[in-house]
C-alpha cells in the first residue's frame, strides 16, 4: 500500500448533496463533518433515504459533492476532473457491492484482474500472479477458473472481495455486501473484513441497515435525514471468528 499521511485517511466538513429532480430538489446530504482515521472499521447506519448510501458515493468518488469538502488521505477531492478521480478509484479504493458484480462470462481469477487492466503497467504474469494472491487471501485459491454460475453466493462475495483488494486499495467501501446471504455466509463475509482490518491495517467504511452487521465494525455512525446524528465506537464488538466456532460445535448435535 502507498505511504499514509498523519492525519485522518478521511477529512469531510459540510459536505452536502442536492439532486435536481425537475421541479423538486431533493436535499440527500445536509452538512455532514466525519474523520476517519487509518484502520478504522466504520459501519454507516440509518434508514432507507438517510444518506448514508449517497455518502458512501462520495466517499468513493462515485459522484461529486454539491458544496463542502472532502480530503482523502489529505488531497481534496471534492473538486478533482473525472479523469482524475476515476485515476483515484483506480488506485486508492476498493469496492464491494451487495449485487457482486461480476462478468457471468469470466472466471474468477479472470474477474479479479479486471482493476489491473487500467492504468497498470504490470505484465499479463503480474497480473495472474497478483490475482491469485488476493483470491488466496480470501479462501479461494482453488476455485480460480470457476464462473460465476459454478459458485455460492459466498463465493461470488469473496472474489468481489478479492478483486477490491487486488490494488491494494487504502480504503475499502462496502455497500450492504450482506444483503444477498444467509445468516452464516453474511458472518464469514465479515469474518474476512474483520481479519483484513486486524491484519494489514485497511480501513473500512460499510454501509449497513443491519444493527447485528454494523456491531462488527469498530464504529458506527448513524445517519438520518441527511445528517450524522449518532457516532459512537463500539464497546462489545462481534467477533465473526468466534461465532463461526459457536457454529460449527452446534452442528454435529444437530445432526
Amino acid at each position: 500500500m502507498t505511504k499514509r499521511s498523519n492525519g485522518p485517511l478521511i477529512s469531510v466538513r459540510d459536505l452536502t448533496k442536492t439532486y435536481d429532480l425537475g421541479e423538486t430538489e431533493v436535499r440527500a446530504l445536509r452538512g455532514v463533518t466525519l474523520d476517519v482515521w487509518p484502520g478504522e472499521f466504520v459501519a454507516l447506519t440509518g434508514p432507507s433515504g438517510s444518506g448514508k448510501s449517497t455518502f458512501m458515493h462520495l466517499l468513493g468518488c462515485l459522484d461529486r459533492p454539491t458544496s463542502g469538502q472532502y480530503l482523502l488521505d489529505g488531497r481534496n477531492v471534492s473538486s478533482l476532473s473525472k479523469r482524475e478521480l476515476s485515476g483515484v478509484r483506480n488506485a486508492e479504493i476498493g469496492f464491494v457491492f451487495q449485487g457482486f458484480n461480476l462478468l457471468p462470462r469470466t472466471s474468477a481469477v479472470e474477474n479479479v484482474e479486471l482493476p489491473l487492466l487500467y492504468g497498470s503497467r504490470r505484465t499479463g504474469k503480474e497480473r495472474r500472479e497478483s490475482a491469485t494472491a488476493s483470491l488466496m487471501a480470501v479462501g479461494l485459491g482453488e476455485r480460480l477458473g470457476h464462473y460465476p454460475n459454478q459458485l455460492s453466493g459466498g463465493q461470488q462475495q469473496r472474489v468481489a472481495i478479492a478483486r477490491a483488494l487486488v490494488n491494494q486499495p487504502k480504503l475499502l467501501l462496502a455497500d450492504e455486501p450482506t444483503g444477498n446471504l444467509d445468516s452464516r455466509t453474511s458472518i464469514e463475509v465479515m469474518g474476512i473484513f474483520q481479519r483484513l482490518n486486524r491484519e494489514t491495517g485497511l480501513t473500512i467504511v460499510l454501509v449497513t441497515h443491519e444493527p447485528d452487521i454494523a456491531e462488527y465494525g469498530s464504529r458506527i455512525v448513524g445517519f438520518r435525514d441527511g445528517r450524522v446524528t449518532t457516532d459512537t465506537h463500539v464497546e462489545s464488538r462481534r467477533q465473526a471468528a468466534i461465532e463461526l466456532q459457536k457454529l460449527e460445535q452446534e452442528e454435529p448435535d444437530a445432526a
